[in-house]
C-alpha cells in the first residue's frame, strides 16, 4: 500500500517589505527543494502576510520508513538553507 508524507514548514521572513519581496525570497526556496529532492512542494497559507510563510512539501511512496527518512533529510536541509529568517515549526505527517 502506498502512502502520503507531508511535511508543513513555517517560515519568518524578517525585513520583508512587500508580497513581491516575500515572493522573490520563496519562489526560488521552493523549486530548489522540488529540484534536490524531487517532491511536490506549494505555499500553501499566510500568502497576504509579508513576513511569514506556510510552504508544504509532499511525497508519496510505499515504504514509511523511507518516507520518514526522505523527510527527515529534507527538514534537516530546510533549517540548514533557509538563510533570509527563522524555521518557525516543521510538522510531520502520514496518511496511508
Amino acid at each position: 500500500t502506498s502512502m502520503l508524507a507531508t511535511l508543513t514548514i513555517h517560515l519568518h521572513l524578517p525585513g520583508c517589505a512587500s508580497l513581491k519581496e516575500k515572493r522573490g525570497r520563496i519562489k526560488p526556496f521552493m523549486a530548489r527543494l522540488r529540484r534536490e529532492f524531487n517532491l511536490s512542494v506549494a505555499e500553501l497559507g499566510l500568502q497576504d502576510q509579508w513576513q511569514q510563510a506556510i510552504i508544504g512539501c509532499a511525497m508519496i511512496g510505499n515504504q514509511h520508513a523511507y518516507l520518514d527518512s526522505a523527510m527527515q533529510t529534507v527538514s534537516h536541509w530546510v533549517e540548514a538553507n533557509w538563510t533570509d529568517g527563522d524555521v518557525i515549526e516543521q510538522q510531520m505527517e502520514f496518511i496511508l
